[in-house]
Formats: C-alpha cells, structure tokens, sequence
C-alpha cells in the first residue's frame, strides 16, 4: 500500500477529532443539535487552520444515513463516499480555477433539481474570492434564496475581497491561527501514534515555524522524519530549516549584556560555519528578547517549554529593562534592512554591533562620575511675579525648578543620559508677606499682588489683567483697560471687580474703568515679561552647562532650542 502523507491521513473526520476553532465548532454543534440551519455558511483563516476539513465534516453531518446531528456515523455510504471525495451531491469546487461567469452558471445550473441519494445537496466552494464580479453577480440570488435541498458552504483566506452583498447572505466564521503549543500537543500525539521517536525541542522548532498551520507542520514533520531517517531530533530539524543552535543565541545576548563587540562577532563566526540562516536567526534573538522581558516583568509566565528557564532568568537578571527594550527595537529594525545587504552576515553583525554601540551604558566612560553634577549658578537675577529679585538661582534640586532641554545628534538617536547632565538653575524669592489691606496701599507697584490676591477667575480676572492703575484717590480708583483687550468688556465686569477690592479692603470704593492705551506695564504685561526672563535664564543655564557642552561634544549632537523651559512656567 502506497504511503499516505501525515496532513491527510490525520485530516479529522468529525468534530471530536479537530484540534483548536472551538469557537467555531460551537456554533456549528448547536446548530446541527437544535436543527437551527442556515443555508449559507463562510469560513475564513490562513492556510491550514482547518476551513475544508470543517466544511467536508459539516456535509457528512447533514446527510449522515443516521439523520442530521454533530455526530455522523463515519461508516454509511453517505460518509464514506464525502470522506473518499466520491459523493456526487458534494460539489467541491476550487474558485481559483474557475472565475469566469460561464462556470458559475454551469455550476447553477442544476440547482433546482433536489439532490441523488443524499438529503442535502452542498456547494463547496473554496477560495471563493477569486470568483470574478460577475461569478458573484451570478451566485447572488441563488446565494440569497436557494432551494431548501442545497446549502453554500464557501471558504476563503481573504474575506477582505469579498463583495458586502455575498458577505450579509453568510453566516461567518473566522479561524483562528494555531499556536505553537496546540500544534505541538497534536504533532507528539501523531508521532506517538505513527511510532516515530522525536524530541520535545523539534517538535517546538516544527511549531514556529509552522506559523500557525496545523497542515503544514504535519508537512513539516513529514520532512523531519525522512530527513532524520525515521526519528524527528532537534539538530536534524534545525539543520532542515535552516536554523541554527539555540545556544548561539544565548551567547549572543549575554556577549551584548557584557559590551563586548569582539565576542558578539566570535558567536557570529561560529554561527556562519552552520550555514545559518540569519533572518531565522534574528527572529530566534527577539523571540529570546521577548521571554527575557517576560521574565523580568512578569517572572511566574516565563515559558517552560524549552526547558531553559533558569537560564531566561539569569539573562532577564543581568539586562537592564532599558536594554532589553533597545536590543529588541534596533533587532526589528534591523530585520528590515537585512533583505537590503548582499552579504546577510554582514548585515545580522551589523544589528548586533548597532546594538552594542547605541547601548547607553557602554559609550559613557568614568570622566562624568557617578555623582550628579552640581547646579550652576547663574549670572541672571530674575524676580519672581509679585515679589523681589532674591537668591539667582538654588544649590539644592529641591529647592529649583530646573530647567529641561531635548538633546540629540546628528544622527537622530537620543543622546544617553550621565547623572544629571540637563541639571541647571532658575530663579528663586524667599516667601513674601501678604500686602497690606488699606485702600490706602493700593498703588502702581502693587497693583499686580493686589490684583493675584483678589477673587477673581476667568473672563472677569482677565479683563482685571490688561488694566493699568492710573490713580486711588478719595476713595476713587481708576483703572486703564489696554483697549486691544477690551473686545468682551462689559458694565458687569466692573462691579464684578469693584466687588472684590471692595471685600480684599474692607471697606466701600468707586471703580471706573476706560479703555485706553496703558502708559505703563499692566499685570498681564508685567506676567509676559517675567516668563521671558525665566526663560532666557533657562536657555543661558542650560547653554552654559559643562556637562550638557560636553554631551554635544561627544556625540555630535545639538540642543533642541524649543524643548527648553523652565520647570516653574
């Protein structure tokens, strides 16, 4: 007897059989189950995650000799000519090979005429999305209402291309993808089963690189088992896919742990001597990345599968969290650019090198010291709103609001950071005492701290803002209200004001307020003016600080001038 490949001997003929889509299945048991039938049914999912297999079992349980359930017989004549692919009422068609609108209605044709023995007849249609717009066209109405003996059971990998009017007759089920332990489960059951030693770890590689499809890793391990002579063992997979040691691997994280390029590039000499696949290679290092920070945030979900997990949490205790996280982004990046290099060593050592020369701890050498720099004073003596000019600027980061800054070099990759290279100064007062109360006080140089202390908020407050005192005699205080801000001034606004001057002095006043030009510097003015200063002092701190020059220095880099403000504004 001819031999009979893993994919279709272990093809599932019933729904007890089939691994993963239980999601799926569900949906299709009850409906079998109540007798709760639709008559257009449409599977969608990658390559090999079970569409057909689903649609051929759904037809053997409708006409099933034994009646219509979730169950069929598997041994009646119906069955047995569906699962042989002999049945004449099961009309599996591949849509790729017939597009044209002339087999679609050959196809209909007969669909009027109620089925030869069985109790449905059922349209399969496969990767239906390959049907032209007038095939669709076609297929619409008798999509829509066909007669109660047929259903559509139609298949396809890119729903996305399917017509809404096709898509609103069917009842959709997606597919989900396999993953690598559902796949393994099932390839060690069937290995078992067709008595074929195999180890764990090749079962794994089969897995990945099945990417989901349970049909291909069986086609997979079919490979595996005549490459290996009969057996399925990890170096003979590995050697078959291209794929080289997972030891390597390790080595290379932990030579880019330790900084050191000349051992990352011996691990990669030795790799090349496998003939290694070096994009598979790559994808192996992220995936090592992946379970490293896996293990360092969440160590209880670290994979045991591979039976390295001691070693995942020793990698996972030497990286930094920083580290790991660059490795990982330069390794996609790298990805990318390896299809865009001639020589694919070249290109892998090239990610790996990127990787140890953008890593921050190994280009800062000992000359900036483990201490933070001490704070500069400043030459600029800025008075805080509403106070006098005191102290130019804090030796303490508490006592500051220092000014930040954005450093970058030329080549756009963020300048690492040396203790506190951005540390700077700013302007400090010591606390004031609250003004006076007596209208008697109220003067030009105190308005902008009478004005902070009244209770005065939104439109109102700003109105009070853009005002000049121009004079507080007899009871009387008149006010100059910058007329470029006078757009939304109103009578109301006044007694508003007048209303708080009245209770922060205690005692009755007349308020006038015109708008006009101010002759001088209103509250609003004199708040611009100090922001200014602040952040002049910001920038000139931040330019004059040795560390921050010698950062440009190092890596060519430049301040981003618009980054710069003080902490305070």
């Amino acid at each position: 007897m001819s031999y009979q490949v893993l994919a279709r001997k272990w093809r599932p003929g019933n729904f007890r059989e089939m691994v993963g889509q239980e999601h799926v299945l569900r949906a299709l048991i009850n409906a079998l189950d109540h007798d709760r039938l639709h008559h257009a049914y449409l599977f969608t999912g990658t390559r090999g995650v079970g569409k057909t297999t689903i649609a051929r079992i759904f037809a053997k349980c409708l006409n099933c000799d034994s009646g219509v359930s979730s169950v069929p017989c598997g041994a009646c004549s119906s069955c047995l000519e569906i699962a042989e692919g002999r049945s004449i009422d099961l009309l599996e068609v591949d849509a790729a090979s017939r597009t044209k609108v002339e087999d679609t209605r050959d196809l209909l044709e007969n669909v009027q005429y109620a089925p030869t023995h069985s109790r449905y007849k059922v349209y399969l249609i496969d990767e239906v999305h390959m049907l032209s717009n007038h095939s669709f066209n076609a297929l619409l109405k008798t999509l829509e209402e066909p007669p109660p003996h047929v259903k559509f059971l139609l298949a396809t990998t890119d729903p996305q291309k399917l017509p809404a009017t096709v898509l609103s007759r069917c009842l959709q089920f997606n597919l989900k993808n396999m993953p690598p332990e559902q796949i393994v489960g099932h390839l060690s059951t069937v290995l078992r089963e067709e008595a074929v030693a195999y180890d764990e770890a090749a079962l794994w590689l089969l897995g990945r690189a099945a990417a989901g499809s349970m049909r291909d890793a069986l086609s997979l391990a079919d490979q595996a088992i005549a490459f290996g002579s009969g057996s399925v063992h990890e170096d003979d997979v590995r050697s078959m896919l291209g794929s080289v040691d997972i030891s390597f691997i390790y080595q290379l994280l932990e030579a880019l742990g330790a900084g050191e390029p000349a051992d990352v590039l011996a691990v990669v000499a030795a790799m090349s001597e496998h003939t290694a696949d070096y994009v598979a290679s790559l994808d192996d290092f992220l995936s090592l990345l992946h379970r490293v920070v896996t293990a360092q945030l969440v160590p209880e979900a670290v994979d045991q599968s591979w039976g390295d997990a001691e070693r995942i949490r020793s990698l996972a205790a030497d990286l930094t969290a920083e580290d790991a996280q660059l490795f990982y982004q330069l390794g996609l990046q790298g990805k990318r650019d390896l299809e865009l290099v001639a020589d694919p060593r070249e290109g892998f050592e090239m990610v790996m090198l990127r990787m140890v020369a953008f890593r921050p701890a190994a280009v800062i050498d000992s000359s900036f010291g483990a201490e933070p720099p001490q704070l500069q004073e400043s030459n600029v003596d800025v008075a805080p709103e509403g106070g006098v000019a005191g102290k130019k600027f804090a030796d303490s980061p508490s006592e500051s609001t220092a000014p930040t800054a954005s450093l970058t070099n030329t080549a756009g990759w963020p300048a690492p950071e040396a203790g506190n290279p951005a540390a700077t100064s700013t302007a400090s007062a010591p606390p004031q005492e609250s003004p006076q109360t007596t209208l008697a006080t109220l003067t030009v140089e105190t308005w902008p701290a009478v004005l902070e202390a009244l209770d005065l908020s939104g439109i109102v407050h700003n109105i009070a803002s853009h005002c000049q005192l121009l004079s507080n005699t007899a009871g009387e205080v008149r006010l100059v209200l910058d007329k470029d801000n006078a757009g939304l001034f109103s009578a109301g606004h006044v007694d508003k004001i007048r209303q708080a001057m009245e209770a922060f002095h205690g005692c009755a006043l007349n308020l006038v307020i015109e708008p006009g030009e101010p002759h001088g510097e209103t509250p609003a003015m004199r708040r611009e003016r100090l922001c200014a200063e602040r952040q002049h002092a910001a920038v000139e701190a931040i330019q004059g600080d040795p560390h921050v020059q010698s950062l440009l220095t190092r890596f060519d880099g430049e301040l981003d001038m618009a980054s710069i403000s003080p902490t305070d504004n």
